[in-house]
């Protein structure tokens, strides 16, 4: 609905890979892998047939998390301290793949982390951002409007290191809405 409205509102002459572009990076703000993703991904007996595959002899697999829900601590760098957990956590990963359906409910208990109320209201700003490009375009300024359109794109990695990436990322894009706007009055 968002990338339909989006396409209605460019002028006709916006180029098409704007299209594209927006439907992407909107695509990965809503996709995100959550805490119920990487158990489903960690849980699947292909991934622990390909670590066979690949490595031989005798090694023990450890699981360095910071789980958001039992975060104590932070390591040198300021970060959330991570713990090693053996072959067992497999069994919690199981678990939690099973109860996805939580995800996003009020019973959803990493619903409340700030890394989630993150994901949800970075959906909200991006959407405002397409209605802000599609008004303040103009043939001149497609290259700072697709700019904008990628800052999605370059929002990578996870925890402490994706927050950093979308700080960055959302005040670059502001900036340029912002010049973009000013321009255009």
């Amino acid at each position: 609905k968002h990338i339909a409205g989006f396409r209605a509102t460019l002028p006709a002459d916006a180029p098409e890979d704007f299209i594209t572009l927006a439907a992407k990076s909107l695509f990965k703000l809503m996709a995100y892998k959550d805490e119920y993703e990487v158990a489903r991904l960690q849980s699947q007996k292909d991934f622990s047939e390909a670590l066979h595959r690949h490595f031989t002899g005798d090694f023990k697999v450890r699981y360095h998390l910071a789980l958001p829900l039992l975060s104590f601590g932070q390591d040198a760098r300021g970060r959330p301290r991570k713990w090693a957990f053996g072959p067992w956590i497999k069994i919690l990963f199981r678990m939690l793949a099973r109860v996805k359906f939580l995800r996003g409910g009020r019973a959803d208990p990493f619903g409340y982390t700030r890394e989630r109320c993150m994901n949800r209201e970075l959906i909200v700003w991006y959407c405002d951002l397409l209605v802000r490009v599609a008004e303040n375009y103009k043939p001149q300024n497609a290259d700072a409007c697709r700019a904008i359109l990628e800052a999605p794109v370059e929002m990578r990695g996870y925890g402490p290191v994706w927050e950093d990436a979308v700080r960055r990322e959302r005040k670059k894009a502001d900036i340029e809405i912002r010049a973009i706007e000013t321009m255009a009055n």
